[in-house]
């Protein structure tokens, strides 16, 4: 799919970093290789980032912003990643997937990672409006988003720094994603660095990455 930007509409406190990967096959034919899975616990060796408690306050009041909750289940997906970790429950997925959350786990800062080519364009970030809702797993459990911010195509929402759409996940068949890392004012330095870490993983891992352009909506 050719896509070069993202729309972000005004918020006097979200950072983004958007890039695009595409994979040297299918998600289901690629293995995660040890340098990404070996990053799927909590205090793991060699990780240039380590999780502060001040990046987990200003992810919450980044998420407060629009009147959302970012308490119980509706917690930041990066504060969901320790939880698993801590109970020994994160494990692999595929590729893209294991690479996002082994970034996001260490950096504190949520990350959404979707199936490109199941995204319709164009795309941009805005905050989710009163009654918008999105089915985030195979059960049909849905999300209530009002006041968070969100990635939405022309179909509507389909990701945020809780949880990412059902309709836009990567699959087996996966061949390139977009990955949105969330950061806040204040985080800037964390999710340049953050940024480059993540695409040098999966570069490490074989896949080709490419920023995309952030135009102000």
């Amino acid at each position: 799919m050719s896509m070069d930007h993202v729309e972000v509409g005004s918020h006097p406190l979200l950072r983004v970093g958007i890039f695009r990967t595409v994979f040297p096959d299918e998600l289901g034919a690629l293995r995660t290789p040890d340098p990404i899975g070996s990053l799927l616990v909590l205090e793991p060796e060699g990780s240039p980032l380590r999780r502060e408690e001040a990046t987990r306050v200003m992810v919450r009041d980044l998420l407060r912003h629009g009147g959302y909750k970012p308490t119980g289940r509706g917690k930041p997906a990066s504060e969901y990643l320790v939880r698993a970790a801590e109970n020994e429950k994160l494990g692999t997925i595929n590729l893209a997937v294991d690479a996002c959350n082994a970034v996001s786990l260490q950096s504190g800062l949520p990350i959404s990672v979707v199936d490109l080519d199941r995204l319709l364009p164009p795309c941009r970030i805005a905050l989710a409006e009163q009654g918008e809702s999105f089915v985030f797993n195979a059960t049909e459990q849905t999300i209530e988003l009002s006041g968070l911010i969100c990635l939405y195509d022309e179909d509507g929402p389909c990701a945020n720094p809780v949880k990412d759409s059902q309709r836009t996940k990567t699959s087996d068949v996966t061949r390139t994603t977009l990955s949105i890392v969330w950061g806040s004012v204040g985080l800037e330095e964390r999710l340049d660095r953050t940024l480059d870490w993540y695409r040098s993983l999966l570069e490490g891992a074989g896949a080709r990455t490419e920023p995309l352009a952030v135009h102000a909506g």
